[in-house]
Formats: structure tokens, sequence, C-alpha cells
């Protein structure tokens, strides 16, 4: 019998390349569980999958609801599940910070106590944290490996902390296999519009096409972070459930090119037609209260885990999610400038 696969979140920017990844790299059928008023954008390109029902079909479910996360689960008795949904936007949790915890803290708990309750299953389960839960790290710590402590900078930051406590709860408590991750900066192609890099690229890509003035909005450019490609973070996940998954143990996953988000701003800038005539102009209101201003990882025990190492260099990257932002602008036409 084939191996089943759940992915919570299908219609992100990482669950749809994880489902990318999982039709291309196996024969596991996918279940991917998303909500019903969750954009398809993201998946538009293997819907005609979905409607031939070729290993691949979407489950209404919704976190904050644990009766459709029953039924997701008794629908794709999964061998893998991939916890990758959440309010996943650290800005947006310092206005949604309710909705925020309930989603990712209580959810995460809901579908665990689901899958735990459901008689005849026992997959392996990816809960995915974030290098967020260690929040504002002094600089003598860098790089920041999994024994660093907590200090969360954002009410995403406290959910993701309670996520990451959960998994590994319900590992030691009930046996339960899961795997935890701490994923530092990862993007590419389908990344949100409320992300740093990814916002830059959109109106990068306005300005290219005369849809806005030659002005990029930005925050914090300060910021240092270390940059991973989203496909090299789904092969991360694949390998973490596929390589003697050990229950309860928490992994930090990232690239390796560290750079300010100015640096990335510039090495953006250099990439544009219009590259001599655009300004850079900062607006407070893209400050967040307080800023995770230092996420440099060490991943050493991740890839002496399982041989995992980024492949996909930081200049691509960059390309790509403006090259993917230029095609949307093309198709759509007038955007939010956010």
């Amino acid at each position: 019998m084939k191996q089943r696969a759940l992915i919570t979140g299908i219609t992100g920017m990482v669950g749809s390349h994880l489902a990318d990844f999982l039709l291309e790299n196996t024969d596991w059928d996918i279940y991917g569980m998303c909500r019903r008023r969750s954009p398809l954008d993201n998946i538009e390109h293997l819907l005609e999958r979905v409607n031939r029902n070729d290993r691949l079909s979407l489950l209404d479910g919704d976190l904050t609801d644990a009766f459709s996360l029953q039924e997701a689960v008794a629908l794709s008795r999964p061998d893998y599940v991939f916890h990758l949904a959440a309010q996943s936007y650290p800005k947006t949790s310092f206005t949604s910070s309710v909705s925020t915890l309930d989603t990712n803290i209580l959810g995460t708990e809901r579908l665990l106590e689901v899958l735990r309750r459901t008689p005849g299953i026992d997959p392996v389960i990816h809960v995915c944290s974030s290098s967020e839960v260690f929040g504002r790290v002094p600089r003598e710590k860098l790089p920041i490996n999994e024994t660093c402590s907590f200090h969360p900078a954002s009410p995403y930051s406290i959910s993701k902390i309670g996520t990451d406590l959960i998994g590994k709860f319900h590992a030691e408590a009930y046996g339960q296999k899961c795997v935890i991750t701490r994923m530092f900066t990862h993007t590419g192609p389908r990344r949100g519009d409320v992300f740093v890099e990814s916002t830059f690229a959109k109106q990068i890509a306005m300005i290219e096409t005369g849809l806005i003035e030659p002005v990029v909005k930005t925050g914090n450019l300060d910021s240092l972070r270390t940059w991973a490609d989203v496909r090299d973070a789904v092969r991360a996940y694949y390998m973490l459930v596929t390589i003697n998954p050990v229950p309860g143990e928490c992994y930090n996953i990232g690239g390796e090119f560290t750079c300010t988000v100015r640096d990335m701003l510039d090495h953006l800038i250099k990439l544009s037609t219009r590259k001599g005539s655009i300004r850079i102009e900062r607006e407070p209101e893209r400050l967040r209260p307080l800023d995770a201003d230092l996420q440099v990882p060490d991943t050493t025990k991740f890839r002496e885990h399982t041989g995992w190492k980024p492949e996909i260099p930081f200049e691509k990257t960059m390309r790509d999610l403006l090259d993917y932002w230029r095609e949307r602008v093309a198709k759509h036409g007038v955007m939010l400038t956010r």
C-alpha cells in the first residue's frame, strides 16, 4: 500500500513547494488541508491533478475547529504529517495576538490530539516551529544552536514557542513521533508579500512596470539574516521525517549566506531594470515594536543527523523571487503596495 502524507497549510509558500517536491520525488498520495476561503494561487498549477484525483487531494480543515481536523485525519489516515499551517506573519501578530495564539498553540494541540486519538494510525509528525522562538539573541550567542534560550519578540514568537513545546510534550508524554524544526529565514517564489524580501521584490516589479513611483518603502534594514531557499527547506523537511526521525528532537535548519536586510535590498535593486532610479524610503509603520534582529543559525545538529545541506545560492533565490513578482504584476496589474 502506498504511503500517505498530510500537509496542513498546503496553500502557503512552503506547503505548495512541499507538495511539488513530494509529487516529484515520492510515490506517496498527498492530502493537503486548507481552509475553504484560502486562496489557491500557490497551487493553481496542481489543480488539474486534484481534479483527476492524481495522487493529490484537498481537504477542508481549520486549526481552530477540532471537528474539521477529525474529518481531515479520518480521510487522509496519514503515515506522515507536515504541520505547516499557522498564522505566520510576525507583524500581524501584534494586532491579532489572540487569533495568532489560538491558531498556532491551541491549533497544534487540537491537531496532535486528533492524531493521537484516531485509531489505527501512528504517523511521523513534523511540527513546524520557527527560529522566531529565539527572538532577541545577544550577538555573543551567534550562531544560534538548539540550546539557545527563548526570548520572544512578538506574539507570533510566543505562539511558536507554544507550538514547539507542545510537539515535544506529545512526544514525551504520549509517544507520538513528533519532530520539531526551527527554520530560519527561507524564501523564494510564492513568498507572501507581508515578508520583507518579498514586499521589496513586489515593489520593484511594480516600479519596473510604472505602476508606482521608483521608491521602495522599508522598515528596519539593519536586521541580520541568514537566507535559505524554500526549495531547500522542503527537501530538508522530507529528510527530517524519512531519515531516522527521533521523537521529541528539535532541529535548527537554515541557509549559509548571511547579510543584513539592507544588503539583501541592494542586491534586489541591482537586479532591476530600473536600478539607477530607485530610491529607498523608511516608513515607521513598517517597523515592529520589537524585532528579532540577529537570525543566524547553527545547523550542525540537523546536517550531521540527515546529511542535508543547502544547494540553491542566495543569488538564484533572489532572482527567482523577483521574477515571480514580475510575473504576478504582469498578470494582475495594480496590487497593494504593502
